[in-house]
């Protein structure tokens, strides 16, 4: 009874103290608010991600993706991190509940008694089978607080491994883009290396005949030569840019020519890369954004964790078996079962250690808080970018038509004019000089308007939609972000690589 009268108020006393134990918060803090200052592009409904790239009608950039997203080791690598996350998670789960492990045992020997010598030595069969089982009360929430650490850690892989998907998209896409406008340059290229050509050509029979002098030609040949020097750059770095696409795709680098040769060079069209006013809350559909979130949830907890080990661990333990000796046709069987010992383990010093645990412990909460707040900052900065640069391209596009055709109408009357010798080769050279400037504008125009399109599917999160949310189409011109911290997810998300349900 004594020993009861005491146990009582010390168990009162340690759960007074485990209601007393607090830990950093799970749920991120709002970052610094960012207004959005957009210039939007065009009013309409807001893209679905989903549809992104079948927007611009073309087969082979899908299937360049797809075959891309399915060759990709940062995405093999990410799946690979999910499954080791997954495992990490069911381990923390079965730490909270009793653990069961059998044993089986058989022996035989004999004993010779010292105070009968001379008799007979009978040897003696043991045979033993037990369950043992044993349990830590989550006295202060430290194994709660594990657990809680590692399915934030399960979801952050999760979102990371959506991550890699639209990294990989984007990069496929932009290498596609720029083989296509290097496509684009060589065919102004040949164009212009061809005038060149024919106009040395031309020059030199003049100079020959005595109607142009020997310094016109020379002049010529130079520019021709220019011509053809560029005209090998430009066919080199478009076979680079076709490498590039084959080491990242894996795809057949003879086949994948073929389908590039005969895709037509059309840049997508204005319509097909508009994109309506962006609701703020997209932001929160970023899976990096979704998975800096989640590390700051990690980072809590296990904060949290490493606070309860500063307090006492209360464990249980028990036991059942059976125990059969035989001996000479003798047979006898025990039964045993006990419970306990119930133990209390009271830290008392570790100079210091457990207090250090904790400081590092909030110090990476910290550092997972800065590198959330950066994180959506970044994310802000994206779109907004990629929306002026789509506005910018969308503005220009008009004026850098007209200066391509304007300039082929002027290259085109004074070709004329230098045939019937009323323009020198310099009037000509300048005219061809600012068509081919013109022309390498468009293109780069074009370029950019692709790249800025490829930046806000980035910057967009690539279709993908945080655990348990929707974005809706609210159109908006001005908002602060919406980055609240979603809770635990019930299932993954779909076309994810599936965890293990929870212990």
């Amino acid at each position: 009874m004594r020993n009861g009268s005491l146990l009582t108020p010390c168990l009162g006393a340690l759960l007074l103290l485990a209601g007393c134990v607090s830990r950093p918060p799970d749920k991120a803090p709002d970052p610094t608010p960012a207004q959005w200052h957009v210039p939007l592009p065009h009013d309409g409904a807001v893209t679905l991600m989903a549809e992104w790239w079948k927007r611009l009608d073309d087969p082979l950039l899908v299937d360049l993706i797809s075959a891309a997203q399915a060759e990709s080791p940062d995405i093999a690598s990410a799946a690979a991190r999910i499954s080791e996350a997954s495992a990490d998670r069911v381990a923390a789960g079965a730490a909270m509940i009793p653990n069961l492990n059998g044993n089986l045992q058989a022996q035989r020997g004999n004993t010779l008694s010292a105070a009968a010598p001379n008799q007979p030595v009978m040897p003696i069969t043991t045979l033993q089978g037990s369950l043992a089982s044993s349990w830590e009360i989550d006295l202060f929430g430290g194994l709660a607080a594990s657990r809680d650490a590692a399915q934030a850690s399960l979801e952050g892989a999760q979102a990371r491994w959506h991550a890699a998907r639209v990294s990989v998209a984007a990069e496929t896409a932009n290498n596609y883009f720029d083989e296509r406008a290097c496509q684009g340059q060589l065919q102004v290229q040949i164009s212009d290396t061809r005038s060149r050509n024919e106009t040395a050509r031309l020059t030199d029979l003049a100079a020959k005949a005595g109607f142009q002098a020997p310094a016109d030609a020379a002049r010529a040949r130079a520019t021709a030569a220019d011509g053809n020097a560029r005209l090998v750059q430009q066919r080199t770095q478009c076979a680079l840019y076709r490498k590039a696409l084959v080491a990242l795709t894996g795809m057949d680098a003879a086949a994948l020519d073929a389908r590039l040769d005969a895709a037509a060079l059309t840049p997508p069209p204005l319509e097909a890369v508009a994109v309506g006013p962006v609701p703020a809350q997209v932001l929160a559909q970023r899976p990096d954004v979704f998975a800096a979130e989640r590390a700051v949830a990690s980072a809590s907890a296990s904060a949290g964790a490493a606070l309860a080990k500063r307090f006492p661990r209360l464990t249980l333990q028990g036991n059942i078996g059976v125990m059969q000796f035989r001996m000479s046709g003798f047979q006898q069987t025990l039964d045993t079962w006990t419970i306990g010992p119930l133990a209390l383990d009271i830290p008392i010093f570790d100079a210091g250690t457990r207090a250090a645990n904790v400081e590092a412990a909030r110090a990476r909460y910290d550092e997972s808080v800065a590198q959330y707040r950066s994180t959506v900052r970044q994310a802000v900065r994206e779109v907004e970018s990629a929306l002026l640069s789509l506005q910018s391209s969308h503005d220009r596009y008009a004026d850098a038509d007209d200066a391509v055709r304007y300039s082929q109408r002027s290259f085109a009357a004074t070709q004329a004019r230098f045939d019937s010798g009323l323009a020198s080769l310099f009037e000509l050279e300048d005219a061809r000089r600012q068509l081919f400037v013109a022309q390498t504008t468009l293109v780069g125009l074009q370029r950019d308007r692709a790249e800025a399109f490829v930046t806000l599917y980035r910057a967009m999160g690539g279709g993908w939609q945080r655990p348990g949310s929707e974005v809706q189409p609210t159109t908006v011109s001005s908002a602060t972000p919406a980055v609240a911290p979603a809770q635990p997810a019930t299932a993954p998300s779909p076309n994810v690589p599936t965890a293990p349900a929870r212990p």
